[in-house]
Order: structure tokens, then sequence, then C-alpha cells
């Protein structure tokens, strides 16, 4: 029963925009604070007066933070890392956190791209100067607005609000205006409208809880931008409420712990690798260095959005063609393939 528990966060968000400093203020970690709102801790093993605090923060009952679970769903984006290690929360609050120039931006165009063929309507919402690199996404969403007046009557127009997407500025977080805009879409009657959250300043890297409470956090890794493989998702400090709450299909779930565990090791030994040299490495670390350096790969992929530049065609791929492939990489299946066979591929076959 208690596996099935998870912290109302959309309450928090609303009874608490400032959660990191409040939490400071009566005693909590913020990181523990985070974890628990992306299922990284349980409920079921929080600390009884850690739940308290929090609902005393809240102004609200053990009974209105703490929900059952099993309500939660993905969107899923066509893009491989995203998907099996970072999913959108439907309805929920997802932050990027990267630093500027490792692809974050090109990420959020492919996404907007991609969900657009399935109905979807973007909204970008960033303060009203020239940011580096907004371009990337600019001639892909639906509405650009300023303010979050502009986001309101937005949203507003559209008809079907659970097919809408908010991607909104970190400037609109650490000011308070998304969460005055998410209770003005409370008190409207709206559904919980799927937001995601990004950092073009690259500062969030540097904090312990850059957005506060979050369904999915999604990190990029700057060594991955810097081999050149994007996109450049970094697929063990991502997570979401969706893995850590077993709200997804059962393989999805092994895909993601078994893939994260593998790759982690990976890091490890490549680690060792570069400063021992290969002859000092057990023969099975190299194995699993191997499957890793495929897995890595595989991760890679072409997105539409960047045809003109990369002369790749687009591809998208499905979340359970994903973990198929994933599971034979993973098994063995495809050691006769170089990494260079499966970089910036769609499905392996």
């Amino acid at each position: 029963m208690q596996d099935n528990l998870s912290l109302n966060v959309s309450l928090l968000r609303r009874r608490v925009p400032n959660l990191t400093t409040a939490a400071k203020a009566v005693g909590l970690r913020p990181a523990t604070v985070s974890n628990l709102c992306t299922g990284k801790i349980s409920v079921g093993r929080a600390e009884v007066r850690t739940l308290v605090t929090l609902a005393n923060l809240a102004n609200c009952s053990l009974d209105e933070l703490i929900i059952q679970g099993g309500k939660l769903s993905m969107i899923e984006t066509g893009i491989k890392p995203i998907d099996l290690f970072a999913p959108i929360v439907k309805g929920g609050i997802n932050g990027f956190v990267a630093r500027a120039q490792v692809g974050q931006l090109v990420v959020l165009a492919e996404i907007t791209q991609n969900l657009k063929g399935k109905g979807f309507e973007t909204i970008l919402l960033t303060p009203d100067h020239e940011i580096i690199g907004l371009s990337d996404i600019e001639g892909f969403v639906d509405a650009k607005v300023h303010s979050i007046e502009d986001a309101f009557a937005e949203v507003s127009l559209r008809e079907d609000k659970e097919k809408v997407i908010l991607q909104v500025d970190r400037s609109f977080v650490v000011s308070g205006d998304l969460y005055e805009l998410r209770e003005r879409f409370e008190a409207g009657g709206y559904p919980d409208i799927t937001t995601i959250l990004f950092d073009p300043s690259g500062t969030a890297v540097d904090e312990d809880d850059p957005y506060g409470p979050l369904e999915t956090m999604c990190y990029f890794d700057i060594d991955l931008a810097s081999r050149g493989i994007y996109p450049a998702i970094h697929p063990v400090q991502s997570t979401s409420i969706l893995v850590e709450e077993d709200s997804l299909e059962v393989r999805h779930t092994s895909a993601n712990r078994k893939a994260k565990k593998l790759l982690r090791r990976y890091k490890e030994i490549r680690v060792l690798l570069n400063s021992l040299g290969k002859d000092k490495i057990p023969d099975a670390d190299l194995e699993l260095y191997t499957i890793g350096e495929r897995l890595e790969a595989y991760l890679s992929q072409p997105f539409h959005v960047a045809e003109e530049f990369t002369r790749i065609k687009g591809e998208q791929v499905s979340v359970q063609d994903s973990i198929k492939d994933i599971e034979k990489i993973l098994s063995g299946d495809y050691n006769h393939l170089k990494p260079v066979d499966l970089k910036f591929k769609g499905r392996v076959m």
C-alpha cells in the first residue's frame, strides 16, 4: 500500500511557492524535500516528522498532503533518452537542468515538433529580451509570450487544454510568477497544464533545488556534449516520479533501472580506463564497458529540427521500440555491432 503513495506536489507548489527557503527555515533539507517530490524517496520511507512539517508548511492535513498514486501518465516524445530516463509527466512540471550551449533548446524544439503531430500546442513564455539560442525554439511553437497575463490568455484560447505544453524560462520560477499563473489556471477550473521549465543561462546547474518541486528532472551532460553525443541527456542523474513511483509499465521501469545501473558502472570504468589503461582493467569490466559504449551510442538520435545542420534525416522512436533495443543491447544480442553502427540512428533494425 505504501508503495502507491506520493506527495501532492501540486498542492505544495500552490501553498508554498518558495519551498526551498521555507524548508530550510524549519530545519528540513531541500534535497530531501525535492527527492520526495520526484519520488526518489518514497513517502513510505520518509520520516513522519518530515511529512508533518511539510503538512504544516502547506497548512493542510496529512490526508491532503499524501495522495494515492496511479493517476500519473507520461507524454511520449519519440526521443529515446527522454522517454526512458526522464519521461514527461502529463499535467506536471518538468525541469531541464543544463549548462548553456549543450543542446537543451534544440531538445525543446524537437519535443515541440514531435508533439505537434500528436495534436499538442506549445506556448513559450520568456522574458522580453534577446536570449542566445532561443531561435532554435521560436519557429516551432504555436505562440510566444512575455507575461503571465498573455500566457493565461493564450491557454484560455486553446480548446483542448490537456494538450497544451507550456515552456517557461526559469526566471518566471525565481520571480514566483509561474506559481501565480498556475493558481489562475486552478481558479479558472483548468486542468493541470503540462509545463517544461528550461534555463538558457545555465545557472540552474549550480543550485541544489533549481526549480522547486518537480515531477521530472532532466539533466544534460556536458561530457556527452563535449564528445558530440546528442541529445546530451545524463542517463543516471535524470529522473521522474513516473519511474520512482512505478507508474510506468513494468518492462519500461525495468529497462530504465537496468540501463542506469549499466551506464553508472560504464562511466566508472571509463574513468579507470583513461587513467590506468586497458591492461589493468578486468575482462569482466571491459565487457561491461563495451556494452556501455553501445548503449551510450544508441541513446544518441538524429533530430528533425537539426536536419539542415547534420544532414541526417531525423527519426522518432517509440518508447516500446527503445525498450526492445535496449534489452537486446544489455543482453549482448548486438555485441557484433560497433558503437559507431548505433550512433545517430533511430531503431537498431
